[in-house]
Protein backbone atom coordinates (compact mmCIF):
# COMPACT_ATOMS: atom_id res chain seq x y z
CA UNK A 1 0.00 0.00 0.00
CA UNK A 2 0.99 3.56 -0.74
CA UNK A 3 2.21 5.99 1.99
CA UNK A 4 2.76 9.40 2.73
CA UNK A 5 6.04 11.03 3.14
CA UNK A 6 7.76 14.49 2.66
CA UNK A 7 10.14 16.18 0.45
CA UNK A 8 12.99 18.07 1.06
CA UNK A 9 11.10 21.27 0.00
CA UNK A 10 8.09 20.02 2.66
CA UNK A 11 6.04 18.90 -0.43
CA UNK A 12 3.69 16.05 0.76
CA UNK A 13 4.17 13.13 -1.40
CA UNK A 14 2.78 9.41 -2.03
CA UNK A 15 5.36 7.25 -1.79
CA UNK A 16 5.77 4.82 -4.97
CA UNK A 17 4.83 1.34 -5.32
CA UNK A 18 7.85 -1.02 -5.52
CA UNK A 19 7.98 -2.97 -8.73
CA UNK A 20 9.99 -6.46 -8.76
CA UNK A 21 11.45 -6.65 -12.32
CA UNK A 22 9.77 -3.06 -14.58
CA UNK A 23 10.86 -4.47 -17.71
CA UNK A 24 8.59 -7.54 -17.30
CA UNK A 25 5.54 -5.00 -16.61
CA UNK A 26 2.41 -5.95 -19.14
CA UNK A 27 2.45 -2.94 -21.44
CA UNK A 28 -1.27 -2.01 -20.39
CA UNK A 29 -0.16 -2.11 -16.25
CA UNK A 30 2.78 -0.22 -17.47
CA UNK A 31 0.24 2.79 -19.41
CA UNK A 32 -1.25 3.24 -15.44
CA UNK A 33 1.88 2.89 -13.30
CA UNK A 34 3.44 4.87 -15.62
CA UNK A 35 1.01 7.85 -14.68
CA UNK A 36 1.57 7.36 -10.85
CA UNK A 37 4.88 7.67 -11.50
CA UNK A 38 5.20 10.82 -13.81
CA UNK A 39 2.55 12.65 -10.93
CA UNK A 40 5.42 11.84 -8.10
CA UNK A 41 8.45 12.22 -10.55
CA UNK A 42 7.05 15.73 -11.00
CA UNK A 43 7.23 15.92 -7.12
CA UNK A 44 10.44 14.64 -6.41
CA UNK A 45 13.35 16.62 -5.50
CA UNK A 46 15.98 15.71 -8.74
CA UNK A 47 18.87 13.91 -7.23
CA UNK A 48 17.07 12.20 -4.71
CA UNK A 49 17.31 8.39 -4.48
CA UNK A 50 13.29 8.51 -4.94
CA UNK A 51 13.77 10.92 -7.73
CA UNK A 52 15.92 8.21 -9.23
CA UNK A 53 14.31 5.57 -8.84
CA UNK A 54 11.36 6.32 -10.17
CA UNK A 55 12.58 7.79 -13.22
CA UNK A 56 14.59 4.67 -13.70
CA UNK A 57 11.48 2.47 -13.24
CA UNK A 58 9.67 4.84 -15.86
CA UNK A 59 12.60 4.04 -18.39
CA UNK A 60 12.11 0.04 -17.48
CA UNK A 61 8.85 0.00 -17.53
CA UNK A 62 8.46 1.50 -21.19
CA UNK A 63 10.96 -0.10 -22.81
CA UNK A 64 8.54 -2.19 -25.02
CA UNK A 65 7.61 1.25 -26.69
CA UNK A 66 11.32 1.44 -28.01
CA UNK A 67 11.15 -2.61 -29.20
CA UNK A 68 7.92 -1.55 -31.28
CA UNK A 69 9.06 1.28 -32.81
CA UNK A 70 12.88 -0.68 -33.62
CA UNK A 71 10.23 -4.29 -35.07
CA UNK A 72 10.28 -2.24 -37.99
CA UNK A 73 13.77 -2.47 -38.72
CA UNK A 74 13.82 -6.19 -38.26
CA UNK A 75 15.00 -6.85 -41.63
CA UNK A 76 18.69 -5.81 -40.48
CA UNK A 77 21.56 -8.08 -38.77
CA UNK A 78 21.49 -8.06 -35.10
CA UNK A 79 24.31 -6.45 -34.42
CA UNK A 80 22.85 -3.33 -36.27
CA UNK A 81 19.34 -3.96 -34.58
CA UNK A 82 21.25 -3.89 -31.10
CA UNK A 83 22.60 -0.35 -31.67
CA UNK A 84 18.56 0.66 -32.78
CA UNK A 85 16.97 -0.31 -29.82
CA UNK A 86 20.29 1.41 -27.71
CA UNK A 87 19.64 4.89 -29.87
CA UNK A 88 15.73 4.05 -29.16
CA UNK A 89 16.61 4.52 -25.44
CA UNK A 90 17.65 7.49 -25.88
CA UNK A 91 14.59 8.79 -27.76
CA UNK A 92 12.95 6.78 -24.33
CA UNK A 93 14.90 8.94 -22.05
CA UNK A 94 14.49 12.44 -23.85
CA UNK A 95 11.01 11.78 -23.64
CA UNK A 96 10.22 10.96 -19.73
CA UNK A 97 12.42 14.13 -18.74
CA UNK A 98 10.51 16.06 -21.29
CA UNK A 99 6.72 14.79 -20.46
CA UNK A 100 4.06 16.85 -18.16
CA UNK A 101 0.71 15.18 -17.31
CA UNK A 102 -0.49 18.66 -18.07
CA UNK A 103 -0.56 17.90 -21.64
CA UNK A 104 -3.10 15.68 -21.10
CA UNK A 105 -1.70 13.28 -23.53
CA UNK A 106 -0.68 9.50 -23.07
CA UNK A 107 2.93 9.44 -22.66
CA UNK A 108 3.45 6.50 -25.59
CA UNK A 109 1.71 8.92 -28.23
CA UNK A 110 4.22 11.60 -26.54
CA UNK A 111 7.47 9.12 -26.56
CA UNK A 112 6.80 7.41 -29.67
CA UNK A 113 7.96 10.39 -32.07
CA UNK A 114 11.05 10.78 -29.68
CA UNK A 115 11.81 7.35 -30.02
CA UNK A 116 11.59 7.14 -33.96
CA UNK A 117 13.28 10.46 -34.48
CA UNK A 118 16.10 8.84 -32.55
CA UNK A 119 16.22 5.96 -34.91
CA UNK A 120 16.07 8.15 -38.17
CA UNK A 121 18.87 10.45 -36.93
CA UNK A 122 21.37 7.54 -36.26
CA UNK A 123 19.90 5.93 -39.97
CA UNK A 124 20.36 9.61 -41.27
CA UNK A 125 23.86 10.12 -39.60
CA UNK A 126 25.80 6.89 -39.41
CA UNK A 127 24.84 4.81 -42.51
CA UNK A 128 26.16 6.61 -44.98
CA UNK A 129 29.29 5.23 -46.88
CA UNK A 130 30.17 8.93 -47.48
CA UNK A 131 29.84 12.25 -45.48
CA UNK A 132 27.03 13.75 -47.59
CA UNK A 133 25.73 17.47 -45.90
CA UNK A 134 22.62 17.17 -44.05
CA UNK A 135 20.72 19.03 -46.36
CA UNK A 136 21.26 16.77 -49.36
CA UNK A 137 20.80 13.76 -47.22
CA UNK A 138 17.01 15.33 -46.18
CA UNK A 139 16.70 15.89 -50.31
CA UNK A 140 17.37 12.36 -50.75
CA UNK A 141 14.74 10.83 -49.08
CA UNK A 142 12.55 14.12 -50.92
CA UNK A 143 13.34 12.84 -53.78
CA UNK A 144 12.64 9.27 -53.09
CA UNK A 145 9.23 10.58 -52.67
CA UNK A 146 8.68 12.51 -55.13
CA UNK A 147 9.96 10.23 -57.93
CA UNK A 148 7.63 7.13 -56.44
CA UNK A 149 4.74 10.06 -56.93
CA UNK A 150 5.26 11.04 -60.30
CA UNK A 151 6.15 7.43 -61.45
CA UNK A 152 3.08 6.19 -60.69
CA UNK A 153 1.04 9.13 -62.09
CA UNK A 154 2.80 9.60 -65.05
CA UNK A 155 3.81 5.84 -65.62
CA UNK A 156 7.25 6.16 -66.83
CA UNK A 157 10.42 8.09 -65.20
CA UNK A 158 10.26 11.54 -63.94
CA UNK A 159 12.35 14.32 -65.71
CA UNK A 160 14.48 16.27 -63.85
CA UNK A 161 11.89 19.54 -64.20
CA UNK A 162 9.28 17.77 -62.84
CA UNK A 163 10.64 16.62 -60.12
CA UNK A 164 12.14 19.96 -59.42
CA UNK A 165 8.29 21.67 -60.14
CA UNK A 166 6.92 18.91 -57.59
CA UNK A 167 9.77 19.40 -55.10
CA UNK A 168 10.02 23.36 -55.35
CA UNK A 169 13.55 22.72 -55.43
CA UNK A 170 15.83 23.90 -58.58
CA UNK A 171 16.94 21.27 -60.86
CA UNK A 172 20.54 21.95 -60.05
CA UNK A 173 19.09 20.74 -56.42
CA UNK A 174 17.37 17.52 -57.72
CA UNK A 175 21.02 16.74 -59.67
CA UNK A 176 22.71 16.99 -56.51
CA UNK A 177 20.04 14.83 -54.44
CA UNK A 178 20.74 12.10 -57.05
CA UNK A 179 24.69 12.47 -57.18
CA UNK A 180 24.53 12.72 -53.39
CA UNK A 181 22.17 9.24 -53.16
CA UNK A 182 25.22 7.21 -54.63
CA UNK A 183 26.63 8.33 -51.20
CA UNK A 184 24.53 5.98 -49.29
CA UNK A 185 26.20 2.66 -50.33
CA UNK A 186 29.23 1.35 -51.19
CA UNK A 187 30.91 -1.21 -52.57
CA UNK A 188 34.14 -2.30 -51.87
CA UNK A 189 37.30 -2.36 -54.37
CA UNK A 190 38.25 -6.52 -53.18
CA UNK A 191 34.71 -7.27 -54.11
CA UNK A 192 34.77 -10.41 -56.75
CA UNK A 193 33.30 -9.37 -60.06
CA UNK A 194 30.54 -12.74 -60.55
CA UNK A 195 30.63 -14.34 -63.98
CA UNK A 196 34.14 -13.76 -64.36
CA UNK A 197 35.84 -16.64 -65.65
CA UNK A 198 38.81 -16.52 -63.86
CA UNK A 199 36.11 -16.27 -60.76
CA UNK A 200 38.56 -14.54 -58.96
CA UNK A 201 38.31 -10.60 -60.94
CA UNK A 202 37.73 -7.69 -58.13
CA UNK A 203 36.08 -4.61 -58.86
CA UNK A 204 38.94 -2.74 -58.97
CA UNK A 205 40.29 -4.28 -62.31
CA UNK A 206 37.32 -3.14 -64.15
CA UNK A 207 37.50 0.64 -62.83
CA UNK A 208 39.86 3.25 -63.04
CA UNK A 209 42.50 3.65 -65.10
CA UNK A 210 46.45 4.20 -64.57
CA UNK A 211 47.40 7.56 -64.19
CA UNK A 212 50.23 9.27 -66.56
CA UNK A 213 51.06 11.98 -64.50
CA UNK A 214 51.98 9.77 -61.48
CA UNK A 215 54.94 8.53 -63.21
CA UNK A 216 56.21 12.27 -63.86
CA UNK A 217 56.49 12.28 -60.11
CA UNK A 218 59.62 9.89 -59.68
CA UNK A 219 61.03 12.26 -62.72
CA UNK A 220 60.33 15.38 -60.47
CA UNK A 221 62.32 14.04 -57.79
CA UNK A 222 65.09 13.06 -59.32
CA UNK A 223 65.74 16.07 -61.53
CA UNK A 224 65.17 18.44 -58.73
CA UNK A 225 69.28 18.36 -57.71
CA UNK A 226 70.12 18.92 -61.11
CA UNK A 227 68.51 22.09 -61.66
CA UNK A 228 70.04 22.90 -58.22
CA UNK A 229 73.58 22.46 -59.88
CA UNK A 230 73.07 24.92 -62.11
CA UNK A 231 73.95 28.61 -62.10
CA UNK A 232 71.50 31.21 -61.18
CA UNK A 233 71.38 32.30 -64.64
CA UNK A 234 70.10 28.77 -66.21
CA UNK A 235 67.66 28.04 -63.24
CA UNK A 236 66.23 31.07 -64.11
CA UNK A 237 65.83 30.30 -68.27
CA UNK A 238 64.52 27.18 -66.81
CA UNK A 239 61.90 28.76 -64.79
CA UNK A 240 60.92 31.40 -67.38
CA UNK A 241 60.43 28.43 -70.15
CA UNK A 242 58.75 25.92 -68.65
CA UNK A 243 56.73 27.12 -65.36
CA UNK A 244 56.55 31.37 -67.01
CA UNK A 245 55.94 29.36 -70.14
CA UNK A 246 57.62 32.46 -71.76
CA UNK A 247 59.03 32.60 -75.69
CA UNK A 248 62.41 32.33 -76.32
CA UNK A 249 61.73 36.13 -77.63
CA UNK A 250 60.09 37.06 -74.33
CA UNK A 251 62.73 35.74 -71.95
CA UNK A 252 65.56 37.29 -74.49
CA UNK A 253 64.13 40.65 -73.95
CA UNK A 254 63.77 39.94 -69.69
CA UNK A 255 67.38 39.30 -70.04
CA UNK A 256 68.74 41.30 -72.90
CA UNK A 257 69.84 38.99 -75.05
CA UNK A 258 69.21 37.55 -78.60
CA UNK A 259 66.37 34.83 -79.37
CA UNK A 260 69.06 32.69 -80.54
CA UNK A 261 71.61 33.22 -77.54
CA UNK A 262 68.59 32.40 -75.53
CA UNK A 263 67.66 29.23 -77.78
CA UNK A 264 71.93 28.24 -77.12
CA UNK A 265 71.79 28.27 -73.54
CA UNK A 266 68.42 26.67 -73.26
CA UNK A 267 70.10 23.67 -75.16
CA UNK A 268 72.68 23.56 -73.44
CA UNK A 269 70.87 23.42 -69.78
CA UNK A 270 68.53 20.78 -71.38
CA UNK A 271 71.47 18.67 -72.53
CA UNK A 272 73.01 18.35 -68.83
CA UNK A 273 69.97 17.85 -67.06
CA UNK A 274 69.02 14.89 -69.57
CA UNK A 275 72.83 13.75 -69.10
CA UNK A 276 72.36 13.88 -65.35
CA UNK A 277 68.73 11.86 -65.70
CA UNK A 278 70.24 8.80 -67.61
CA UNK A 279 73.43 8.71 -65.62
CA UNK A 280 70.91 8.54 -62.50
CA UNK A 281 69.67 5.96 -64.12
Amino acid sequence: MASMSMTASGTRTTSLPEVADPSKVAPKDARQLSRLFFEQLALLEEGSHEHSYARNTLIEMNMSLVRFAAGRYRSRGADEMEDIVQVGMIGLIKAIDRFELSREAEFTSFAIPYIVGEIKRFFRDTTWAVHVPRRLQEARVQLAKATEELRSRLDREPTVKELAELMSLSENDVVEARLASNGYNSASLDAAIGGSEDGESALQDFIGMEDAALGLVEDFHALAPLVAELDERARQIIHMRFVEELTQAQIGERLGVSQMHVSRLLSRCLARLREGMLTSQ
